[in-house]
């Protein structure tokens, strides 16, 4: 009785961590952690009023932006702003080249999720925005993407244009010195981001997300949008 009471509890701290976690991804530009941590409580409880369903993708409750306006630097070096690809969906996830497994994962994934929407594929664009912009350099970057999905994108900037970005997604990094290794680790979060035409996030997915789970919520997206008046 006592181990069962012991991995209950467990269970609902690693879920209150969980909702604490999307809370700060996911709070409004001025809305308090703590707000945004009973709202999404009221949201897992049945007690609030979520967005659009969208099976295998975390859909952004009502009220909820993330995504908007950034200035960056291409793969090629060219400088660019979120008006280069108005109009244009992406798959978009932080990371960094030097990264030694959650990001390869996360971006075969979403290279995968592409091909497995077939010529819908087309109209969507998967973009890795580095959250290392020490090291990822355009050129570096140009060779990493191009190891994923021949349209990958890489995005890159100043230290602060990469700040500026990483706040509007609600994304954590932060640099990591370890001991036993040469080089530094970033620590981040890991969401893929699902951004409309309006360069605004439409539903997110945890690490865990599939292919199949991704394409098929940026199928119904796109279909919705398509069908849209």
């Amino acid at each position: 009785m006592l181990r069962l009471v012991r991995l209950l509890a467990l269970l609902l701290v690693l879920l209150l961590g969980g909702t604490w976690a999307f809370a700060w991804v996911t709070r409004a530009p001025g809305e308090s952690l703590g707000d945004a941590f009973a709202g999404r409580l009221a949201l897992l409880f049945g007690g609030g009023q979520p967005g659009s369903p969208a099976a295998g993708g975390l859909q952004l409750p009502q009220g909820i932006s993330l995504g908007g306006a950034f200035s960056l630097v291409d793969q090629t070096g060219r400088a660019v702003t979120e008006r280069d690809y108005a109009g244009q969906w992406m798959l978009l996830y932080f990371g960094y080249t030097y990264c030694p497994d959650v990001c390869p994962t996360e971006l075969g994934t979403m290279a995968a999720a592409i091909d497995a929407l077939g010529p819908l594929g087309e109209k969507v664009l998967p973009v890795l925005v580095t959250i290392d912009p020490q090291r990822d350099t355009p050129a570096q970057l140009a060779d990493y993407v191009s190891r994923f999905h021949p349209r990958m994108l890489g995005l890159t900037g100043t230290p602060e244009q990469v700040a500026e970005a990483a706040r509007r997604y609600r994304v954590y990094f932060a640099r990591v010195n370890r001991a036993e290794a040469a080089e530094y680790l970033m620590d981040h979060s890991s969401f893929v981001y699902l951004v409309g035409p309006d360069a605004r996030v439409r539903s997110l997915f945890r690490p865990e997300a599939g292919p199949d789970d991704i394409a098929k919520v940026v199928r119904a997206q796109l279909t919705r949008a398509a069908s849209a008046p």
